[in-house]
This record gives structure tokens, C-alpha cells and sequence, in this order.
């Protein structure tokens, strides 16, 4: 269990580490676009850097470390749910990034920032995670060392199927994106973080399951076994092809593209309440014929 403390100690490194700039972005930088690039730099490198020395305990650790899938799994859960609950606004993920443009909530130049920085903080955090491998401080992160550098595809399968799988996991990702916007943190962040893991475990043999690309070109695209192109068609074309049919399923149309709503129709919220016609009960008569002439009661001039 030494492996497993050093990891977990190397997670409240690197969460922490990002906490503190975070905390200093919001001091000495101005809220706006100087504050966003520091949160989703903060957030990418926090994120890659996590989960790299995660994949490396789920590829190395059940038969070099002596612990099974089911814990890789808890810490997995536990990672995304504090990556939800410290992101402080961040997405750290180009997908979402394309999503809140697509869906008015940010201009172009902004999502091109946001998409810069989180280049540089997934680049940031891979360099981190690689140079904390070459202390190899563990068995693990010796064997992790020795193979790094000669890494493997993690498509492990035809590249259609890899790109539908890919997909596929976005699609659902986004969903519960989407619908947790609209839920308290305290139970879309779980939510968020379930879902995370569940297409991990599930979809993870066929391609990693990273349905993020600055992750996936972090992770996976030195690797030898395909070409860039095959990297860019499933690790990015796929996820954004899921990011646009859980959008367009959502909400039915792209706010970017068309306003016009093309799977549902549009309901007002406002009822026009419906006049009701009473019968005159009997003796009364009708308004108008009193006030056009004169009371019996009245006496005669």
C-alpha cells in the first residue's frame, strides 16, 4: 500500500497546489478574462496531472501493486467529485468549452482564451506528472518510467467503433452536464462524478474513455500504434459529435447556429384565462337595459 500513499499523497499535491492559484488569480488578478485564464490553466493541469498518475494505477497497480480495479475506481469518483467542487467556474475541457459558446454563454475570442490556456495547463500538468515519475519513488513509478516513453495506442479496437465509443461517452457526459446545471452542486457534483466513473469502467478497454481532447492528446497521442489523424478523429471529432447531439437533444436546437426549435414545440408559459357566459337568473335583468332606463321604485315627475 506504500504505491497507493504516494499517489494519494501526490492527488492532495497537486489539488492543493492548484487551490492556492486559484486563490491568488481571484487577489491579484482582475475577475474577467485575466481570472478565466488562470482558473481553466489551474483546472487543466490540476485535472491532467490527477488523472495520468490515476491511469498509471489502473493500467500498473492490479498486477504490480497488489490492489484490484475497485479501488483505481474509488479514488476515480472521489478525483472528479473534488475536480467539481473546486473547478470554481473552470471546465477544463475543450467540449465544454465549445458548448458554452454554441450556447451564447461565451463569445469567440473568449473560448479561443479558454482554449489556449487550457493547452498550456495540460501540457503543464503532463510535464509535472512526468518529471514526479522519474523520482521513481515506488515500484509503479518505476515501471511507469521505464515505459512511458514507449507508450502503446489506447484504441483497442477499428476506428469507427473507437470514434462511436468516444462519442458516445460525451453524449451521455453532456447530458448530465446539462441537466446538473439546472440542480444544487451538492447533487450534481456526485452526479457529474458517477457518470464520469461509470463510462470509465465501461468504456475504458475499447479507448480510455477520456471523452475530453486536451486530455486524450495529453495521455495518448505520442503514443505510437496510429496516426495524428486517427487521434484527432476519435479523441476529437467523436467527442465533439457527442457534445452536439446531447446539445441539440437538450435543448432541441443550437442557439449558435439557429434559434428555431427543431424537436420541440413551444409552449407559452402564460395562460389567457377563458371568459365565462352566466345565464341571468330569473328576475334579474340584464345590466345594460338598467342603465338605459329608469327604475320602477323611482317615483314619477
Amino acid at each position: 500500500m506504500a504505491t497507493l500513499d504516494v499517489s494519494i499523497a501526490f492527488f492532495f499535491l497537486v489539488v492543493g497546489v492548484c487551490q492556492a492559484l486559484r486563490w491568488l488569480s481571484k487577489r491579484f488578478l482582475s475577475p474577467g478574462t485575466q481570472g478565466c485564464i488562470a482558473r481553466e490553466l489551474a483546472g487543466s493541469l490540476q485535472l491532467c496531472s490527477s488523472c495520468l498518475e490515476l491511469r498509471m494505477l489502473m493500467e500498473i497497480g492490479p498486477w504490480g501493486g497488489g490492489f484490484g480495479l475497485d479501488v483505481a475506481l474509488t479514488l476515480l469518483f472521489l478525483l472528479f467529485a473534488v475536480h467539481g467542487a473546486s473547478l470554481d467556474g473552470a471546465s477544463a475541457n475543450p467540449t465544454i468549452c465549445v458548448q458554452q459558446f454554441l450556447l451564447l454563454e461565451s463569445s469567440l475570442a473568449a473560448t479561443a482564451t479558454k482554449l489556449l490556456a487550457q493547452a498550456v495547463g495540460t501540457g503543464t500538468g503532463w510535464a509535472v506528472t512526468k518529471l514526479f515519475w522519474s523520482w521513481e519513488l515506488t515500484q509503479l513509478h518505476f515501471i511507469q518510467n521505464l515505459i512511458s516513453s514507449e507508450c502503446s495506442s489506447s484504441i483497442h479496437t477499428s476506428l469507427p467503433h473507437a470514434a462511436f465509443v468516444e462519442g458516445t461517452c460525451s453524449f451521455f457526459f453532456h447530458l448530465v452536464l446539462l441537466k446538473s446545471r439546472q440542480s444544487h452542486p451538492i447533487w450534481g457534483v456526485p452526479a457529474l462524478a458517477a457518470t464520469a466513473t461509470f463510462l470509465t469502467y465501461t468504456a475504458g478497454p475499447f479507448t480510455g474513455a477520456f471523452f475530453n481532447p486536451a486530455l486524450a492528446t495529453a495521455s495518448t497521442f505520442h503514443c505510437s500504434g496510429n496516426t495524428f489523424w486517427d487521434y484527432v478523429q476519435v479523441y476529437w471529432l467523436g467527442p465533439l459529435a457527442g457534445m452536439f447531439s446531447a446539445l441539440l437533444l437538450y435543448q432541441g436546437n443550437i442557439p449558435r447556429l439557429f434559434q428555431k426549435n427543431l424537436l420541440y414545440s413551444q409552449k407559452s408559459k402564460y395562460k389567457i384565462p377563458k371568459a365565462k357566459v352566466t345565464a341571468p337568473v330569473g328576475g334579474d335583468e340584464p345590466q345594460q337595459k338598467r342603465k338605459g332606463g329608469k327604475s320602477k321604485s323611482e317615483p314619477r315627475a
